[in-house]
C-alpha cells in the first residue's frame, strides 16, 4: 500500500462517536462494493490508527489505503460522505511514509447465542442417533466445549446490503467484530468489500500502521 487518505470522525453533544462510525463505515463499505475486484474481494484497504484507544476501541480516524492514487481518487469518499460533512474531516490523498508497521485488521467471526444453541442442538441430536444415548446426556456432554458468544474486539453495527437488496423492508444488522494482528513482515494480498483483510494459507494480507 501507497498512497491513503483519512477520514477523521467529529462526534458532538447530539451524535455520539459510535453511531458515527456505522454510519460513516457504512458508506465506506458501500464505495468498497463498488469498486470490489470480484465478488467479495476489494483492492483497498482500511486501518484504524487509533485501535485500542481508551476512550473508544477503535479511535476516531478511519484511514482508507491502496497501491495507486487514482484507486483512491475513483474511490471518491468526498461523494460517499456528503451527508456527512459536518461530522467528518476527510484529509487529502498523501504517500505511505517509509516508518510503518506491517499489521492485519481482520473480522473476527462470533456466534451469537441464538446460533449457538441451534448449532448445539444439531450436534446432540446427530450424536444421539449415532451413540444411542439420550439427547439430554449429549447435551450435557456437549455443554463442556460450547462455544462462547462473545468477544473482547471492537465492533462496528454494520447492514447486509445483500439482504437490504432482496428485501428493503428487513434491516439485517449485525456486529462486525474486527481484530487488529501485528505481523512480522509485510504480505501483499486481497482484502474484503469492508477493506479489512483475508487470509490465504497462512498468510493474510497487511496494511502499513502509523
Amino acid at each position: 500500500m501507497n498512497y491513503y487518505q483519512d477520514i477523521t470522525l467529529l462526534p458532538d453533544a447530539d451524535i455520539a462517536l459510535g453511531f458515527l462510525w456505522q454510519k460513516i463505515y457504512q458508506q465506506v463499505h458501500i464505495a468498497l462494493v463498488e469498486q470490489k475486484v470480484d465478488a467479495q474481494h476489494s483492492a483497498i484497504a482500511v486501518s484504524f490508527p487509533g485501535y485500542g484507544s481508551k476512550g473508544f476501541p477503535l479511535g476516531n480516524k478511519l484511514r482508507v489505503l491502496a497501491k495507486e492514487k487514482t484507486q483512491l481518487e475513483k474511490l471518491n469518499l468526498a461523494g460517499f460522505l456528503t451527508r456527512f460533512e459536518d461530522y467528518t474531516h476527510l484529509k487529502s490523498i498523501q504517500p505511505v511514509p517509509e516508518d510503518t508497521v506491517p499489521v492485519a485488521f481482520v473480522r473476527q467471526q462470533v456466534k451469537g447465542q441464538a446460533r449457538i444453541a441451534k448449532d448445539m442442538q444439531a450436534k446432540a441430536q446427530l450424536w444421539s442417533e449415532k451413540s444411542g444415548q439420550s439427547l439430554e446426556e449429549c447435551l450435557q456432554q456437549l455443554e463442556k466445549t460450547k462455544p462462547k458468544g462473545e468477544s473482547k474486539a471492537p465492533f462496528i453495527w454494520m447492514q447486509s446490503q445483500q439482504t437490504k437488496a432482496s428485501n428493503p423492508e428487513h434491516s439485517a444488522r449485525f456486529p462486525l467484530f474486527i481484530q487488529k494482528v501485528v505481523a512480522e513482515q509485510a504480505h501483499d494480498g486481497m482484502f474484503n468489500c469492508y477493506g479489512l483483510s483475508v487470509a490465504r494459507g497462512e498468510e493474510v494480507a497487511t496494511v502499513p500502521h502509523f
